[in-house]
């Protein structure tokens, strides 16, 4: 069944699907739409679950935690300061191994003040030991939530799949709403082998000493790692299973593709259309959209990008010092490549501002005209 709706909307509906019983949430600017819907719901009696109404991300959090630890699943929504507040309790959730998923939307973190789209509040939390998705649009925003279930519910981490603030969030489109029974097959109930037992009480989170510690630590990298081939695997099942899926990265006219533009989010739809036009004015452009995060997907990308000289990583986002994320990433999973390809980082998109069809096609006009490399991120300002 398709319906017209939003990214928040989209992700409140893939919630409920998946018969989440435990929903704790605070209210922030683009994120709150989720909120309101799991709440209206919940108020029909159409949402089989317990919305709980904290104080603060850090206690949306910490409540999210408690829960998971019983065995049920639990879900929150945030944004920006949000995200940014919950931070030390991603780093529990994290070691505690509990499968918890969250729906960022990406908006810009102060200061100054703005409420527009962003991708360093998620980025800002790559090392906290959560597994992130980018997506791309509303419809990969509820299929994401249900796999980011499966796959989380496989390895006991905890999984957030990002969305850009308005672009996704509030952006009206058909979305393809699977059924209750589908969604129930693919996605059997959650069966936490280390959950509280009240016959069996136990301590959590004890002092440990250095060589336990990093013993755990050990264990949760390994775990990290296998969750690229559960993503892949959970995305081929949920493509037989609802016709469509999406891969932990996804090629674009990368054959014979001389310049390659490598995006994440909402850019890569507008993206697609600018390398169409390019390709018709004989302009050998691919692109590659990135929609795992962590794990970085390295084996995927180097594959993708075999034989390829020049780069071009798009980035919502800029680690001050550095240049945009993503780019950062890239650049060392290609470290090794035997092509040596010419990677550049291009800052577009940031705290909102738009990103056309012509700025893209200028990046690539761009970067086809380099011949040397630079380690300094190239600012693309709409109007010059």
């Amino acid at each position: 069944m398709k319906e017209f709706m939003t990214g928040n909307h989209a992700v409140a509906c893939a919630v409920r699907l998946c018969r989440t019983p435990l929903i704790a949430a605070y209210p922030i600017t683009p994120q709150t739409p989720i909120y309101e819907k799991l709440s209206e719901w919940e108020a029909s009696g159409e949402l089989k679950g317990i919305m709980m109404r904290t104080e603060s991300e850090h206690s949306a959090m910490a409540s999210c935690i408690a829960a998971s630890l019983t065995g049920v699943r639990t879900f929150t929504a945030t944004s920006s300061q949000g995200i940014a507040l919950m931070h030390e309790m991603l780093h529990f959730a994290a070691g505690c191994r509990a499968p918890v998923v969250m729906a960022n939307v990406n908006r810009l973190l102060a200061a100054p003040w703005g409420f527009w789209a962003d991708q360093l509040d998620s980025l800002s939390q790559r090392d906290t030991g959560w597994i992130q998705f980018y997506c791309e649009n509303g419809q990969e925003s509820l299929d994401t939530v249900i796999q980011a279930y499966k796959i989380a519910e496989q390895v006991y981490l905890p999984a957030m799949l990002s969305l850009e603030a308005f672009f996704v969030s509030h952006f009206m489109e058909p979305v393809d709403i699977p059924d209750q029974e589908q969604v129930d097959r693919f996605l059997p109930p959650l069966d936490l082998p280390h959950r509280f037992d009240i016959d069996k009480p136990g301590y959590l989170v004890p002092v440990v000493p250095p060589e336990l510690y990093r013993k755990y630590k050990h264990m949760a990298q390994a775990s990290m790692n296998s969750v690229k081939e559960i993503a892949t695997r959970v995305d081929n099942e949920f493509r037989e299973k609802f016709g469509r899926g999406y891969g932990i990265t996804e090629p674009v006219m990368l054959e014979e593709a001389e310049v390659v533009l490598v995006t994440a989010g909402s850019i890569t739809s507008t993206a697609r259309v600018a390398i169409k036009t390019l390709r018709e004015k004989g302009c050998r452009v691919g692109l590659l959209k990135l929609r795992l995060f962590r794990p970085f997907p390295v084996e995927a990308i180097q594959q993708a990008l075999i034989g390829k000289k020049k780069i071009a990583v798009i980035d919502r986002n800029i680690s001050l010092g550095s240049g945009g994320i993503f780019c950062q990433e890239l650049r060392a999973a290609l470290v090794h490549s035997p092509d040596h390809p010419l990677t550049f980082s291009y800052i577009a998109g940031i705290g909102g501002t738009d990103v056309t069809p012509e700025i893209i096609q200028k990046i690539a006009f761009d970067v086809e005209s380099r011949t040397e490399s630079t380690d300094e991120p190239i600012w693309i300002m709409e109007k010059e």
